[in-house]
């Protein structure tokens, strides 16, 4: 064998050598954001965060989620908006990225370009101004459905402020919220990301004097109704996506609470 040829062998020996190294840096590193994922936060409420049908939860510090691989999104994120958290602070907003804390792998965000959906937040980020860091985490790609851009600026928009108004006036509520994830479904992207034919959004409130709980369904166009109008039981919602959305109240409680599908004690001024 020439020297020529002792010293290419051994370089591609130490060119593989690095690879299989960051290869290897780059599998602990996921691992380690996975497991890092699988942690409960200090600011989730573990007590109201709904049952998931995937089997793949994953923490962030600003929401929890649950993420079905099958339609490359989550089938619910949950979290708690205090009245502590409503700001008019105006960040910069930063780029989508690929939430690498889920172990299945989340969707891309280039599965929206030229899609003609908007990448729709589900936990909006007008509900984690309170901090740079809650702010940009709600640009990870777990937290994004595909929506038409008159219904994610039109009656969903609507539904979001109206939800910051309530957390104001009621010194905070649990938001639970997502696309129903059943049906015949567009797709877009090499992903296949589905498209929800429609999105529900579900609030408990238990620090105004008494629990009370209202849900919402919404097909996915937008509309010029009263939000009232799209107030559906909570059991409703449970039939269509199979999701247990409070297991841990009372069963009486929850079962009086989520069968009703009453608005009055929430105010809609």
């Amino acid at each position: 064998m020439s020297h020529k040829t002792k010293y290419t062998l051994v370089a591609i020996i130490l060119v593989l050598g690095v690879y299989g190294y960051e290869h290897f840096l780059k599998t602990e590193e996921k691992a380690e954001i996975v497991d890092a994922g699988k942690e409960v936060k200090t600011y989730t409420n573990e007590y109201f965060l709904p049952t998931s049908t995937t089997g793949q939860i994953v923490h962030h510090e600003g929401y929890s989620l649950s993420y079905s691989e099958p339609h490359e999104q989550a089938e619910w994120v949950a979290y708690e908006l205090k009245k502590s958290h409503l700001t008019n602070t105006n960040f910069k907003r930063p780029y989508f990225e690929i939430d690498n804390a889920v172990k299945t792998g989340a969707a891309s965000w280039r599965n929206y370009k030229n899609s003609g959906y908007d990448r729709g937040h589900l936990c909006p980020a007008g509900d984690r101004s309170y901090s740079q860091f809650a702010y940009d985490e709600t640009f990870l790609t777990s937290n994004i459905s595909p929506q038409e851009h008159a219904f994610n600026s039109g009656i969903w928009n609507t539904l979001e402020q109206k939800v910051r108004y309530w957390a104001s006036k009621y010194d905070g509520v649990f938001v639970v919220t997502g696309g129903v994830l059943s049906g015949n479904m567009k797709t877009i992207g090499t992903e296949k990301v589905a498209v929800p034919n429609q999105f529900y959004k579900v609030l408990i409130d238990t620090n105004s004097g008494h629990v009370k709980m209202i849900a919402f369904l919404m097909p996915h166009e937008n509309s010029n109704k009263p939000l009232y109008d799209f107030v559906v039981s909570v059991d409703s919602i449970e039939a269509l996506t199979g999701i247990d959305f409070f297991p841990e109240l009372e069963d009486a409680l929850e079962n009086k609470l989520e069968a009703s599908s009453s608005y009055k004690d929430w105010s809609f001024k």
